[in-house]
């Protein structure tokens, strides 16, 4: 149980919530789409059970790729990953998603579980990384989370919407776990130790632990998100 007291784990907890909230916003909007057209009481129903299935079915997953991230490249392969949905956050345009919604709350709750399977590798992959294989750090972060997700959505999506700020520090902090991720796969470990003996650094007075692999990461992602929002623009006009 030292671990509790320990800054490097309360900071990697603090990750997982950031990244379970930060990703779920479009779970959020699906459930609420799936679940529009049933009466009041079965709307609060298809909410509570198709939140509940997914959120389970999201821990099976993050469970699986805890196992998956062990061997040799698919560290690298997740890294990218991480960094494509990272760009992708930064960019992402306004589209509503084109989610049936349902007059029975089984057929609610199934529409529920499809969309959310289908979103679900940014969360999986973020929380996963953040978690560096410690199941205690994935319950814990899950655990909290979920109360969160289902009945903070409403007011974190206004947030994200007022200010625009927080998506751009989601995505840095997305794109921070993909190298940090990549520089431990067990492919490249050992020359990563050889070659950059000092790729981490503490942060002073804080005793946090910080991957240089990992900030060099963040700030090309949000280069890399800024540019091609920019981009976008000039070309819409």
């Amino acid at each position: 149980m030292d671990f509790f007291s320990s800054p490097i784990f309360w900071a990697a907890l603090g990750n997982i919530i950031v990244v379970n909230i930060l990703l779920s916003g479009d779970n959020a909007v699906v459930i609420a789409l799936a679940a529009r057209s049933l009466p009041p009481a079965q709307q609060k129903k298809a909410i509570i059970y198709g939140s509940t299935a997914a959120i389970v079915m999201r821990i099976v997953l993050t469970l699986f790729a805890l196992k998956l991230l062990a061997l040799p490249y698919l560290k690298i392969v997740g890294a990218v990953l991480l960094f494509y949905i990272g760009v992708q956050l930064m960019t992402d345009e306004e589209e509503e998603d084109n989610v049936q919604s349902h007059a029975t709350l089984g057929a609610a709750v199934k529409t529920i579980l499809i969309a959310d399977l289908v979103m679900s590798l940014d969360n999986v992959l973020g929380v996963a990384a953040a978690a560096k294989g410690s199941i205690v750090l994935l319950v814990l972060g899950l655990a909290i989370s979920i109360p969160l997700i289902i009945f903070g959505s409403t007011l974190i999506l206004k947030l994200l919407e007022r200010f625009p700020v927080i998506i751009v520090l989601g995505a840095a902090l997305l794109g921070y776990l993909a190298g940090d991720m990549m520089i431990t796969d067990a492919a490249i470990e050992p020359w990563a130790h050889a070659a950059l003996p000092h790729h981490d650094f503490v942060v002073p007075g804080a005793s946090v632990q910080m991957s240089i692999p990992g900030l060099v990461s963040a700030a090309l992602l949000v280069v890399v998100g800024f540019w091609i929002t920019k981009r976008r623009a000039r070309a819409s006009r």
